[in-house]
């Protein structure tokens, strides 16, 4: 399967089932903590848990002065392509980032003994009994986790714009008076 159809895989199959509630932050780094499940290809009816964080570095809603930087995604090692062919892929299916950098550390892989939908209720069940008012959780294809994930920090940068146009806006506003 190439990239684009791998692409085209996490667009259909991806489900962001519990987003972050607050706001990626206006003038500062973000971390956004991340449950990934995706059914297992290698043992069938398991699912794969990756638990990461992308750090959104230093958002910038309004004209970023450089393209966006893409760390930690393994898009070198799993589709050998380098940032650059990454943000014209992105770009050339009118996805855009406004963050100067977004860096992956996925800190833990495993497999949760049951299908997807299982591991879904475990996960879900789970963070509301914790409160966990900061991470996401998010479904989709095992090949393609990193579309997933980019695809929920899209959705949280979309959901966030209005409050930061707002946010930069009184800050200029405060400076010029």
């Amino acid at each position: 399967m190439n990239l684009y159809e791998k692409w085209e895989k996490a667009v259909k199959e991806t489900r962001i089932l519990k987003f972050r509630l607050p706001n990626l932050l206006s003038f500062e780094a973000t971390i956004l903590p991340y449950i990934s499940l995706a059914e297992s290809t290698i043992n069938t009816g398991d699912t794969v848990v990756r638990k990461g964080e992308v750090i959104a570095q230093k958002p910038l809603i309004i004209l970023p002065p450089n393209l966006p930087q893409f760390e930690g995604f393994e898009f070198e090692d799993d589709y050998q392509l380098n940032n650059d062919e990454i943000r014209r892929f992105l770009l050339m299916r009118g996805v855009s980032f406004p963050s100067l950098k977004y860096r992956n550390e996925t800190y833990n892989v495993d497999i949760f003994e049951g299908c997807l939908n299982k591991a879904i209720e475990y996960f879900s069940r789970r963070m509301e009994k914790k409160e966990d008012i900061h991470s996401g959780l998010i479904a989709g294809p095992e090949d393609s986790w990193q579309f997933s994930v980019l695809i929920y920090v899209i959705a949280l940068t979309s959901r966030s714009a209005p409050e930061d146009f707002r946010r930069i806006l009184n800050n200029l506003r405060k400076k010029y008076k």
